[in-house]
């Protein structure tokens, strides 16, 4: 097992050293890049609680400030889940957190954890975005207890709640300062990982790519925005009625793990062929690329090449990222594998068609025509169905804030430590009485 122990001359985390041991152990594992798990750590130490970190390459210690408590990995892979059993045991650990759970170091900690009857924390970027982060318990996205609930069921115990949904927070701005710690993360990673000689990235992309990704994302925001800008303004101004489609990153967890297709080409594929079977010759197709789409696949010439094949030449056009809101204003449909976007699609009360598992696929407001079915005439969502769904997220899961801007994480530290020291699971929060109710009151 290669993981070195905290420092010998500072008590072990879990014993204060005066004396019996705390009750709850947190192991931190991989987080969002940047301060935010170092925050909660020390939030959830102040409480009372021990508190480990494992990191795995120099951009986990980074931006974990306490040595103290920081268990360096330096091993392979193959030989995690045995050290991790071992780490486990050695400490006392009771609870684990983690940022998405499909990583495979993740994955195996899920495992772990369940076999061990340990509460598992999981956070993701919000389902409900941009102002919210998804806080759940044994799983996200298709892993998440939400895809087991019915529409039923939830309306029950909103029914039953006392509690009133918090509104959305002041708008922050994430995406600058996402974009700076990717690239600050990933520079740690690419020059100073000497100490991790076994490190393999999560994704198949290469770790010097990816900081020139970020890098350059930083360094051409601003003519990116204005570019976008343009290309969305040229399609406002065009009158045609258009449908959007909303691409998510290749190496994105939901895609890989919840997905039928292997890559987005795959999918843009089947889209721009059913879009030229079924939709009305006058209407348009929009590609929207994710925010953070690195360029690695070309996608504006991909997308003309297969607009060409299908006979659909001025027909489509690419938005190179962006905000979803305004080609929103004026869409037919939307389609997507399992973006999270589709929430927003739903929010407005416009058909929207899935492929992939998605928490928010639900029958009441998913459609799943046949793609020249859809973009001939796309069934609506039942608007309400939907809203008991975004409200009985907002009471549950979807707390305010951000991982990234320094008032995005002010805002979610407030609530989050209280909600994970919770003995209640945060879909059981709607219930009357809990104590996870009593939280979110007093967080409202």
């Amino acid at each position: 097992m290669q993981t070195d122990s905290p420092s010998a001359d500072r008590p072990a985390p879990g014993d204060d050293g005066h004396g019996p041991s705390r009750t709850r152990v947190f192991l931190f594992l991989q987080g969002p890049h940047g301060p935010f798990f170092a925050g909660l750590g020390r939030m959830l130490r102040q409480a009372g609680c021990g508190v480990l970190r494992v990191g795995f390459n120099a951009g986990d210690s980074a931006f974990w400030p306490d040595r103290a408590s920081y268990v360096p990995y330096r091993g392979p892979v193959a030989d995690w889940p045995e050290a991790l059993e071992a780490l486990v045991a050695a400490h006392g650990v009771t609870d684990i957190v983690l940022y998405g759970d499909t990583r495979p170091v993740h994955a195996a900690a899920v495992r772990l954890g369940k076999a061990q009857g340990l509460t598992v924390h999981v956070f993701e970027e919000g389902y409900l975005r941009p102002y919210w982060v998804t806080y759940e318990r044994g799983g996200s996205n298709g892993h998440s207890r939400l895809m087991q609930m019915s529409l039923p069921e939830m309306e029950c115990a909103l029914a039953r709640a006392e509690a009133e949904p918090p509104m959305p927070p002041a708008h922050w701005g994430d995406m600058r300062q996402h974009i700076f710690y990717g690239a600050l993360y990933h520079g740690f990673v690419l020059f100073m990982n000497r100490g991790y000689p076994q490190f393999r990235p999560h994704r198949d992309v290469p770790v010097s790519r990816e900081f020139a990704h970020y890098t350059r994302q930083m360094l051409t925001l601003p003519l990116t925005a204005l570019r976008r800008r343009y290309a969305t303004r040229a399609i406002h101004k065009s009158g045609v009625p258009y449908h959007l489609a909303l691409l998510q990153l290749d190496h994105d967890a939901s895609f890989l793990a919840h997905s039928p297709f292997p890559d987005t080409l795959s999918f843009l594929g089947e889209v721009i062929a059913g879009f030229a079977r079924g939709a009305p010759g006058h209407h348009h197709l929009v590609v929207k690329a994710h925010p953070l789409d690195s360029g690695r696949v070309p996608l504006r010439r991909e997308i003309r090449a297969l607009a060409d094949r299908h006979g659909l030449a001025g027909r489509v056009h690419f938005i190179g990222g962006g905000k979803l809101a305004r080609l929103l204003d004026h869409a037919r449909s939307a389609v997507t594998v399992n973006s999270t976007a589709g929430q927003q699609v739903l929010w407005r009360g416009i058909p929207l068609r899935v492929f992939g598992r998605a928490v928010y696929a639900k029958p009441e407001f998913v459609t799943h025509q046949p793609l020249e079915a859809f973009f001939a005439a796309p069934a609506p969502p039942d608007a309400r169905a939907y809203r008991v769904f975004r409200r009985y997220l907002l009471q549950t899961s979807q707390l305010p804030g951000g991982f990234y801007s320094r008032s995005g994480r002010g805002q979610l530290l407030r609530q989050v430590a209280d909600r994970m020291l919770s003995p209640a699971d945060p879909y059981d929060s709607a219930q009357p009485g809990s104590a996870a109710q009593g939280q979110q009151l007093r967080a409202v």
